[in-house]
C-alpha cells in the first residue's frame, strides 16, 4: 500500500482525487485549511491545516512519512481573489508545500498546474502557432491565476535540479474539472451545469472548451505515480477528454470566439479537442474513461443539436 499526501484534498477536485485514491487502494491524507464532510472521503484522514506557514507544513509532511505527495491547494480561479493576493497566496503555497515535501524525503511528487499558462482569452487577442495545444505550447500567461501556475511547474523543476533522481516529479494541466455530483445537474466551477455549458457555447468558449471528468484525474495521479521511476524527471501533463464540451466542430466555434484562429483551427474536425492528451498516453498509458457524452443525462433525441455520435465513456472503478 502507497500512502500518500493530497493537499487541498477537501476541494472540488480534491476530494475525487483523493475519494479514488483511496479506492484504487493507496492510503491518502489530505491537508486542506478545512476538513470536508464528503462522505466520499470516508476513508480518507484528513488534517485541517494552513499550508501556507511553512513551518506547519514541513512538520505535518515530516510527520506524514508518505510515500507520495499530491499538491493541489491554490486560489483556484481566475479573478476570485485580487492579482496580487492570487499570486502570493499560490507562491506561497508551492514553495510551502514542494519544499516540505523535499525536506521531508517524500521520493514521488506530483503539482497541479493550468491550461491557463497557455494564455487564450488575452484581452489583445490570442492566436496558437497550431492546434491541438499540447506541453509544446508556448506559455504565455497574461494573468496572476495563470502565471502563479507557471510558477509552479517553475518551482517544481527548481527542486528536481536541486535533488536530481532522488526525488520524481512531474506537474499535470487538468482542463476544466467536472465532479460526479456535476453531471446530473450541480454547478460547475463557474456556476452554470454542464447542459448550459453545452445549450450556450459563450460559456465554454473561455476554457476553449476543455473538460475532464474528475475520476479521469484520479487514474491518471495513480497510472503517473506508478511510472514516475520510469519516465523522464519533472514532466509536464496536460490531461483532457478526448472530446471538446461542444456540440459542434471547433473548427467552427473557435474562429467565432478567438478571432484570427480560422486557419489553425481547422485541424479540429469532429469532436476534437483543442488539448491534446497524447503524451499522457504515450507515456503512461493513460485514456480517459468519461466523456460528456456518456455522463450527461440522455439529450431529447428531437432536439436539432443533439449530437449524433456515440459515447466513448466506459466504466471505471474510481
Amino acid at each position: 500500500m502507497t500512502k500518500i499526501v493530497v493537499t487541498g484534498g477537501a476541494g472540488r477536485l480534491g476530494r475525487s482525487l483523493a475519494a479514488g485514491l483511496a479506492t484504487a487502494g493507496h492510503e491518502v491524507v489530505s491537508l486542506d485549511r478545512a476538513v470536508s464532510e464528503d462522505a466520499a472521503l470516508a476513508a480518507v484522514t484528513q488534517v485541517a491545516i494552513d499550508l501556507t506557514d511553512a513551518d506547519a507544513t514541513a512538520r505535518a509532511l515530516h510527520a506524514a512519512d508518505a510515500d507520495a505527495l499530491i499538491h493541489l491547494a491554490a486560489i483556484a480561479v481566475p479573478f476570485s481573489a485580487p492579482e496580487h493576493v492570487i499570486l502570493q497566496t499560490n507562491a506561497a503555497l508551492a514553495i510551502s508545500v514542494l519544499g516540505g515535501g523535499v525536506a521531508a524525503g517524500i521520493p514521488k511528487i506530483i503539482a497541479a498546474s493550468s491550461p491557463t499558462v497557455l494564455g487564450y482569452g488575452a484581452p489583445t487577442g490570442w492566436v496558437p502557432e497550431r492546434f491541438p495545444l499540447d506541453e509544446d505550447t508556448a506559455p504565455r500567461p497574461w494573468n496572476a491565476y495563470g502565471l502563479s501556475k507557471q510558477l509552479i511547474e517553475q518551482t517544481l523543476r527548481m527542486y528536481a535540479r536541486q535533488t536530481g533522481d532522488a526525488i520524481r516529479f512531474a506537474a499535470f494541466r487538468p482542463c476544466y474539472v467536472i465532479a460526479p455530483e456535476e453531471w446530473a445537474g450541480a454547478p460547475t466551477q463557474q456556476g452554470h451545469t454542464v447542459r448550459e455549458r453545452l445549450d450556450d457555447p459563450a460559456l465554454s468558449a473561455p476554457a476553449v472548451f476543455n473538460y475532464v471528468d474528475a475520476r479521469d484525474v484520479a487514474d491518471f495521479c495513480d497510472r503517473l505515480l506508478a511510472a514516475l521511476p520510469d519516465i523522464p524527471n519533472a514532466e509536464t501533463f496536460f490531461v483532457a477528454a478526448d472530446d471538446a464540451l461542444a456540440r459542434e466542430p471547433l473548427a467552427d466555434l473557435v474562429p467565432r470566439f478567438f478571432p484570427g484562429t480560422d486557419e489553425v483551427a481547422a485541424a479540429l474536425t469532429g469532436t476534437t479537442s483543442a488539448f491534446s492528451n497524447a503524451k499522457a498516453r504515450r507515456l503512461l498509458g493513460w485514456a480517459p474513461a468519461y466523456s460528456w457524452r456518456g455522463e450527461l443525462p440522455a439529450i431529447d433525441p428531437d432536439r436539432k443539436d443533439a449530437p449524433a455520435w456515440t459515447s466513448t465513456a466506459s466504466s471505471s472503478s474510481l
